[in-house]
């Protein structure tokens, strides 16, 4: 059974783009909500080297059928050349709260 809800995460360089990813996706309706965590230390291979960098993660809650959107709109967004953008299920939690998330990422009417 795929899962209804998911959250996206993704990575920026600064505290004030993760700001913005974030804010933009709960604009549009993409997120119920997103958090900012940082700063991280990440550590990955591009372009044949071993890089090691300062980080941004932003978790962004929504729907399974908004995550193609989603997706869109981040790399349209994003500063990366080639953008983290993971959508990881929620197998659980409060009704309530992802009742309140779906209602979130419908358009407002």
């Amino acid at each position: 059974m795929a899962a209804e809800h998911v959250i996206v995460t993704s990575t920026t360089d600064s505290e004030a783009a993760a700001r913005e990813l974030a804010a933009q996706a709960v604009e549009a309706r993409l997120g119920a909500c997103a958090q900012v965590v940082g700063p991280i230390t990440s550590v990955y291979r591009w372009e044949g080297a071993v890089q090691t960098d300062q980080e941004w993660r932003v978790e962004i809650k929504t729907t399974a059928d908004r995550v193609p959107a989603l997706t869109e709109r981040l790399r349209q967004l994003h500063g990366y050349d080639l953008p983290e953008v993971i959508a990881t299920p929620i197998v659980g939690g409060s009704a309530e709260y992802l009742a309140w998330l779906s209602g979130e990422t419908r358009d407002a009417g």
